[in-house]
C-alpha cells in the first residue's frame, strides 16, 4: 500500500519560514546575521524554498559517464607507455598524455595499450598541423578514441606569447579543423581559478576564450574540451559546472553548433599547502566530488604531494584510489542529475550564469578577449580578485588548516622539496603580461622555510 506521507502535514511557505527565523533571532537583524556575500557578489540566504525558485536551468549531469583520468607527462616513451598500462590496470579509465615534442612516436607510445572503452587525450603545448594529422590518422586507422588538446589562446595567457603569432596560430587551427575527424580544440580554463579569478570571472573568461575560436575558426564540428579547476566551495563549484554547460550551449547555439563541451575537472592548486600536506587529500576529495556532481566528463585528481614532489607511484595511486572510492564505494556514478531539486544549487547556477553572461557581454563590447588580454584588462581584474582572496587568507578569514589555522610548528619541509613550489619569475620579452598561477599559502610557507634549521 502506497502512503502519501507528506499529505498529513500542512505546507509551510517561504514567508512563514522567514517569520519564524526572525522570531528566533530575538531582535537580531536577519540580513546582517544570516546572509553572507561571496567573492562573486552573490548573497547566500540561510534557506531556499520552492516559492522563490525560478530556475530556468535543466540539468543534464551524466555522472554515470564520468571517467577516472590519469595524467602522464611524456618524456621517455617506454616509461610513459608502461605507466599508462599500469594506471589502466589499477583503476584509471582514461589517459591524458602531455607531449612536448612532435618527435614523439605515437606508434611506440600506444604499443599494446587497450583499444576499447578508453579515451586517450593528447595535450600539445605546441601547434603542428602535421603532428595532429599523424594522431588523427593513427586513431582512425586503429579505431582508438583520441581527443587532441590544442589551445593557442591558452598559450598566450600562460606564457605571454603565441606559439608563433596570432595569424599563424589561427591559420594552423583552421587547417587542422578541415583535416581532422576527431576533437582537437581545448580551453585551458583551469588557469583562471589557479591564478585567483572568482567564479564569475572564470565562467566569463572561459566563454570569451571559446568565443574567439568560434569567431576565428571556420569549421568546428567536434566537441570542445574545457579543462576546469575545482575549488573547495562545494556547492558553488557544482553550480559553476552547471553554469558552464548552460553558457557554452547557449553560445554554441548562436553559431548553429549542435555539440556539447567535454569537461575535464581537476582540483585547484590555489588552496594546496606545503605544510600539513595530508590535508590536501581532504581538499581534493571534496573538490572531486563537486566535479563529479557538477557533470564533468572526466575527473583527474591532484596528488597530495604534487606541489613539491615529482610524479611518483605512491602519490598517483592515492589520488587515483580517492576517485575509485567515490565511484565504487560511494556510488557517485550511479545517479544522473543528483542535484535536481536542490533549490540552493539551482539558484547559484542561475546567478553565476547571469553574472558571467553580463561580464562576457562587457568583454565583447570592448573588443573581445584577445584585445582585453593585450590591453591588460583581464590580468588586472584577475589580480584584483586574487588580492581580495589573499587578504582574506592573510587575515584568517579564509582558513587553510595546518597553515594559517592550527599549524604544526614541528612540521619540517625544507629537505623534502623535489620541486620549487612557488611562483617562478624570469625577465623576458612577452606580448602580454601572462596570467600567473599562485597559491594562497606561498608567502607563509616561504617564511617558515627560511626559519627551518
Amino acid at each position: 500500500m502506497k502512503t502519501q506521507l507528506f499529505q498529513d502535514f500542512d505546507a509551510v511557505s517561504s514567508k512563514q519560514w522567514k517569520q519564524q527565523i526572525q522570531f528566533e533571532l530575538n531582535g537580531a537583524d536577519y540580513n546582517d546575521t544570516l546572509i553572507w556575500e561571496s567573492l562573486e557578489g552573490i548573497k547566500v540566504k540561510p534557506f531556499y524554498h520552492s516559492d522563490d525558485s525560478i530556475s530556468t536551468y535543466t540539468s543534464n549531469t551524466k555522472t554515470t559517464a564520468f571517467t577516472i583520468l590519469q595524467q602522464i607527462f611524456v618524456h621517455d616513451i617506454q616509461m610513459s607507455n608502461k605507466k599508462a598500462k599500469e594506471s589502466l590496470n589499477r583503476g584509471a579509465e582514461s589517459i591524458l598524455f602531455t607531449i612536448e615534442s612532435d618527435k614523439i612516436d605515437i606508434t611506440k607510445l600506444m604499443a599494446n595499450l587497450p583499444l576499447e572503452n578508453v579515451v586517450y587525450y593528447f595535450h600539445l603545448p605546441f601547434i603542428s598541423t602535421e603532428y595532429v594529422k599523424t594522431l588523427n590518422d593513427f586513431a582512425t586507422t586503429n579505431s582508438y578514441n583520441f581527443i587532441i588538446q590544442v589551445d593557442p589562446i591558452g598559450q598566450l595567457c600562460k606564457d605571454g606569447n603565441w606559439f608563433e603569432n596570432l595569424n599563424s596560430d589561427i591559420q594552423k587551427l583552421n587547417g587542422i579543423s578541415k583535416n581532422t575527424s576527431i576533437p582537437f580544440l581545448n580551453i585551458q580554463a583551469g588557469m583562471y581559478q589557479n591564478s585567483g579569478a572568482n567564479m564569475v570571472q572564470q565562467l566569463a573568461y572561459t566563454l570569451a576564450h571559446c568565443n574567439e575560436y568560434f569567431n576565428r575558426i571556420s569549421a568546428i564540428n567536434k566537441p570542445i574540451t574545457i579543462e576546469v579547476a575545482i575549488g573547495t566551495n562545494y556547492f558553488f563549484e557544482i553550480a559553476k559546472l552547471h553554469a558552464l554547460r548552460l553558457l557554452f550551449n547557449t553560445l554554441a547555439a548562436e553559431y548553429k553548433h549542435n555539440f556539447d563541451c567535454h569537461i575535464i575537472a581537476t582540483p585547484t592548486k590555489r588552496n594546496k599547502t606545503l605544510y600539513d600536506y595530508n590535508v590536501n587529500m581532504l581538499r581534493t576529495t571534496t573538490e572531486c566530488m563537486s566535479g563529479i556532481l557538477g557533470g564533468a566528463n572526466a575527473v583527474s585528481n591532484l596528488a597530495y604531494d604534487a606541489i613539491y614532489h615529482k610524479d611518483n607511484e605512491f602519490g598517483d595511486r592515492i589520488s587515483r584510489n580517492q576517485l575509485l572510492i567515490l565511484k565504487e564505494e560511494s556510488y557517485f556514478d550511479k545517479v544522473n542529475n543528483a542535484s535536481d531539486g536542490a533549490y540552493y544549487i539551482e539558484s547559484l547556477t542561475d546567478q553565476l550564469a547571469e553574472k558571467a553572461l553580463e561580464l562576457f557581454k562587457e568583454i565583447e563590447a570592448n573588443g573581445g578577449f584577445i584585445t582585453q588580454l593585450i590591453e591588460g584588462t583581464i590580468q588586472r581584474k584577475i589580480s584584483e580578485s586574487a588580492q581580495k582572496e589573499q587578504e582574506l587568507f592573510n587575515s584568517g578569514k579564509e582558513i587553510l588548516l595546518g597553515t594559517n589555522k592550527y599549524p604544526n610548528p614541528n612540521d619540517k619541509m625544507k629537505h623534502d622539496l623535489e620541486l620549487f613550489p612557488f611562483v617562478k619569475t624570469k625577465d623576458r620579452k612577452t606580448l602580454i603580461v601572462p596570467i600567473i598561477e599562485k597559491r594562497l599559502a606561498e608567502k607563509v610557507e616561504q617564511e617558515r622555510l627560511a626559519l627551518e634549521e
